[in-house]
């Protein structure tokens, strides 16, 4: 009798890259964006994602063998959603609204989405956990590297310079930030206002005669 072939063999991944095979797959990587986003990482086990998928286990492993090689093809999925998701923002702002306050709104809005909190949880996970933080770091590397011009959403403005790389350093972490914060009291109100600094304080280092107090080289 004839052993079954590898996980990883070419013969078994040509088996599994056929349309419906596609479908399945991308079935479980929607459920596990959807169960990542609201329930978490450690709650958002292999057999929870088949359910919420409606596949058996067995169905379940035969897709993704392991939790790494789960992990790692939700982290490409959630990769190529939020660049789909930038790249319809980039195409929404006005006209006469200022591109830096519809970046700022727009990735703030994109922030509360499944993909984007699915890779913050992924991102939280990774601080302790070794394997997670390896699958990650290449696609975080890939977002940070990112020069603004070649991003979908162009976060904030166009430029190479020290100022307005700290223009949009400083939009994306207090977003960032904002968003995975919990506000216990008069949240929409401390929001609004939060949201407000922030857009203050970017187009300061955006434009050049008002950054004196926020800009000292």
């Amino acid at each position: 009798m004839n052993a079954p072939a590898p996980a990883d063999s070419p013969s078994l991944k040509a088996e599994r890259d056929t349309p419906k095979s596609r479908r399945t797959r991308k079935r479980i990587l929607e459920a596990a964006t959807t169960l990542l986003a609201q329930v978490g990482y450690a709650a958002a086990t292999n057999a929870r994602i088949a359910e919420e998928a409606r596949l058996t286990r067995g169905a379940m492993l035969y897709h993704f063998p392991t939790r790494e090689a789960l992990i790692e093809a939700v982290v490409e999925h959630l990769q190529d959603a939020r660049s789909s998701l930038f790249k319809g923002a980039s195409h929404d702002r006005p006209p006469g609204v200022d591109a830096a306050e519809h970046a700022i709104d727009a990735y703030w809005h994109l922030l509360k989405t499944p993909p984007f909190l699915a890779f913050a949880e992924l991102e939280a996970v990774a601080r302790t956990d070794e394997t997670v933080r390896a699958l990650l770091a290449p696609a975080q590397a890939e977002f940070d590297r990112a020069e603004a011009d070649d991003q979908p959403l162009a976060l904030l403005h166009a430029g190479s310079t020290p100022r307005l790389q700290a223009s949009r350093d400083l939009a994306r972490f207090m977003l960032e930030g904002l968003a995975r914060a919990r506000l216990t009291h008069d949240a929409p109100e401390r929001e609004a206002r939060l949201l407000s600094v922030i857009k203050r304080a970017t187009l300061l280092l955006n434009r050049k005669g008002l950054i004196a107090e926020l800009w000292t080289e």
